[in-house]
């Protein structure tokens, strides 16, 4: 009889010995397969189980959470969603989720280990943080005034803190209410469908996923290029440029939509945007100096992030002479995003030096505790500090004697640059208006803000400067509306003395 028991017993012990291998296997080894099927539900309820964390601007949240009493309990609200829509992006139950909504993802959801002190714990009891905050760098006044300004029209706009490279406005029209997509309703789905046929396409964001053919704004790095490298050393001496300049190795001769640029010094050219005279510049500076000059401001970095991913804005590397004249007023394959080219004028209005933009000021946890802070990258220059100083007066010139007219601001020193490029079969296409800018208050002792703004389906007829009537009202509205908030933030610090 001992010995069945035993035996029994054994048996027992082999089989509990199974059971602990088993659950084993299915608990560590397997969970990776079973948390990944799709039809495994348990993470996306735990995920839409909780509030989500909000994402601040200007120390409000434009996020919330709803609790539907469903399934997939909270759903995701916003407030002035289309407004706001270029710097959240949306996060939908049913589509995922994009921009600092997905960046900041595990942030917001509760799941970032560091928001807990004991994480592993957290880990053990299936108990996550409640969701953090993110803290943009976005001026809700600035962000305000370059969506008005833009209206109905297709177009971008990117301001930056040229000192620290925080991005103070990013906005992309036509736009949408990330709202619409947050649930997993039949209405969900019909707006899915509705913003993904709309061939004005709300959901893209222009201001860092749409490169533009800069036009002349792209002058400003053809100019820092000739100046840095002395094929420029006074700039209102005659630069020797015919017009029409006939590009080289061609017969295809390139000309301007203004008088006077035959031989123009290069104040002249840059206030009335000569092509001839920057064309032949590109060809005088060369191939490797102007790629340099370009990269050195941006161009052709494929890994930026804000930390939002950027698309790439391009200057080619392989080009002939008459492709390089082209590329040295806009034209021919160089590409920019609206962000490219607020880093630009940001360039010139720091002294010659780039800050990397970015987005994110802060982030913290539910109760306000600082998680991590964005340190302003060091900066890194990108041309000489005089070169720097001569494009200001330059760009200064634009707005007070040449075709930025519209973008002065009485009390501050305004600089500028307008563009109007070209594009479509034939240049048949409406030009983009563009216009760039940077803004310095009277006695303060940096510029404040950096701008670009593209306008894609402008008014405008195709003999006149555009950008200076069309994109640089916009630029001067958010400007000013940076310049108001420096100004309130001065007058309050000296209220609390």
């Amino acid at each position: 009889m001992t010995t069945y028991i035993r035996r029994a017993a054994a048996l027992c012990a082999l089989l509990f010995v199974a059971l602990l291998v088993n659950a084993m296997r299915v608990q560590v080894f397997k969970a990776p397969s079973y948390d990944g099927n799709p039809a495994n539900r348990r993470p996306e309820i735990a995920h839409w189980g909780r509030p989500r964390g909000d994402i601040l601007v200007g120390g409000r949240s434009v996020t919330g959470s709803r609790d539907t009493g469903e399934q997939l309990r909270y759903e995701r609200t916003y407030r002035n969603g289309p407004l706001y829509a270029p710097v959240t992006g949306f996060a939908s139950q049913k589509y995922g989720a994009t921009l600092l909504e997905d960046v900041e993802d595990e942030l917001l959801a509760g799941t970032e280990p560091t928001l807990s002190l004991l994480p592993a714990w957290n880990d053990m009891t299936h108990s996550p943080s409640p969701g953090g905050r993110v803290v943009t760098t976005v001026d809700p006044a600035a962000q305000l005034a370059a969506y008005t300004g833009l209206g109905s029209r297709r177009g971008a706009v990117a301001a930056l803190e040229p000192s620290t490279g925080r991005v103070l406005a990013l906005v992309s029209t036509p736009s949408y209410d990330p709202g619409e997509l947050s649930g997993n309703s039949r209405s969900v789905a019909a707006a899915w469908k509705r913003l993904s046929r709309d061939p004005s396409r709300p959901m893209l964001n222009r201001a860092i996923r749409q490169t533009y053919p800069p036009g002349s704004t792209f002058k400003v790095v053809t100019a820092a290029a000739a100046l840095d490298a002395g094929v420029v050393r006074d700039i209102d001496a005659p630069t020797r440029s015919p017009d029409p300049y006939t590009l080289p190795g061609t017969s295809t001769a390139l000309s301007n939509e203004v008088e006077g640029c035959a031989d123009a010094s290069l104040r002249y050219a840059f206030e009335w945007s000569c092509n001839t005279v920057f064309a032949k510049l590109g060809v005088d500076v060369g191939l490797r100096r102007m790629t340099g000059s370009a990269h050195g401001l941006g161009f052709n970095d494929a890994d930026l992030r804000i930390p939002l991913p950027v698309v790439r804005s391009s200057f080619d590397t392989a080009m002939d002479r008459a492709q390089l004249a082209l590329s040295s007023i806009g034209q021919f394959d160089t590409r920019a995003t609206p962000l490219q080219m607020a880093t630009v004028t940001a360039a010139v209005a720091n002294g010659g030096s780039v800050r990397a933009p970015y987005l994110v000021e802060r982030t913290t946890t539910a109760s306000g505790a600082t998680v991590a802070v964005t340190m302003p990258h060091a900066s890194h220059p990108a041309m000489k500090p005089g070169t720097a100083a001569r494009l200001r007066e330059l760009m200064t010139g634009v707005v007070a004697d040449g075709t930025g007219g519209k973008a002065a601001i009485p009390g501050a020193t305004v600089g500028g640059k307008t563009g109007t490029a070209q594009h479509g079969v034939g240049n048949s296409g409406t030009p983009y208006a563009w216009f760039i800018s940077w803004a310095r208050a009277d006695g303060a002792p940096v510029p404040a803000v950096a701008v670009a703004v593209v306008v894609e389906d402008a008014d405008a007829d195709r003999g006149e400067i555009s950008g200076g009537g069309d994109a640089a009202p916009i630029a001067r509205a958010v400007m000013r509306a940076v310049l108001d908030s420096a100004e309130a933030q001065r007058r309050a610090v000296k209220r609390g003395r």
